[in-house]
């Protein structure tokens, strides 16, 4: 299984817009972060988890020529807003939650209406449960977790498991991450959020999964430069950046 990051950024992205924080200004490319989105390759498939508004851009930074699926963990703006770009890839079957199916219906009206304008995306929507399912016989472990009070999905397939926008989870979703080579896990920035972890506190939840390795996502500007918080992280935790790519 190879993972592509192709984004690490949160909503706003870094550089954020008129920013001239450290962060913002740095000349660092690992300081450069569209938003949060992964690739898996895994056998002969590739899983696109979240569609965010610079979708576009990750496929052509990465010359991806084709998806087999996208996993959708929930319905905030900055994980959906690139299903319009799927058009080049025919059509493509989109799982999540039937509530964020709802919504992705809701904002694309002309991609699901009885007389379907030419050229819309082509999208199959596939409502999903906490129940495991498959994708090119690939095992999708839906993982529970709380978005501040929005109930979201995380995902494990095999050994990998991606966790983004964490704030809380449950002993029972704890027991669905055991025996991990990598966990992928939010940490937004060093002060206190109302919806999402800390970095510190996504150390806690990082040593209490026991990951082989872990890798930190959804950053804002406030986690500093990358070079200064890789140093302050533990052993075999690591910041990731964008158009980073790890083999398991």
């Amino acid at each position: 299984m190879k993972i592509v990051f192709l984004g690490t950024g949160t909503s706003t992205g870094v550089p954020q817009i008129a920013c001239k924080c450290s962060t913002c200004t740095s000349l660092d490319p690992k300081d450069k972060r569209l938003r949060a989105s992964v690739l898996v390759k895994v056998d002969n498939s590739q899983i696109l988890i979240d569609c965010g508004p610079d979708f576009r851009s990750q496929m052509l930074n990465n010359n991806v020529e084709f998806l087999s699926a996208v996993l959708i963990t929930h319905e905030h703006y900055d994980h959906i807003s690139g299903l319009d770009d799927l058009r080049p890839f025919g059509e493509v079957n989109i799982f999540a939650e039937d509530r964020v199916c709802s919504v992705i219906k809701l904002n694309m009206p002309y991609c699901f209406s009885e007389n379907l304008y030419p050229g819309v995306p082509t999208l199959k929507i596939n409502g999903i449960t906490d129940m495991c399912f498959e994708i090119n016989s690939t095992n999708i472990q839906p993982i529970r977790i709380l978005h501040a009070k929005l109930p979201i999905f995380g995902y494990r397939i095999a050994n990998m498991a991606y966790l983004t926008d964490v704030k809380t989870i449950d002993e029972n979703s704890y027991q669905l991450l055991k025996g991990l080579d990598v966990l992928i896990l939010n940490a937004l920035r060093m002060k206190e959020h109302i919806a999402h972890i800390t970095l510190n506190e996504a150390i806690e939840i990082a040593l209490k999964i026991n990951a082989k390795r872990t890798f930190f996502i959804h950053f804002s500007h406030d986690i500093g430069k990358h070079e200064d918080v890789q140093k302050l992280l533990p052993q075999n935790m690591f910041l990731s950046y964008d158009n980073l790519e790890i083999t398991i």
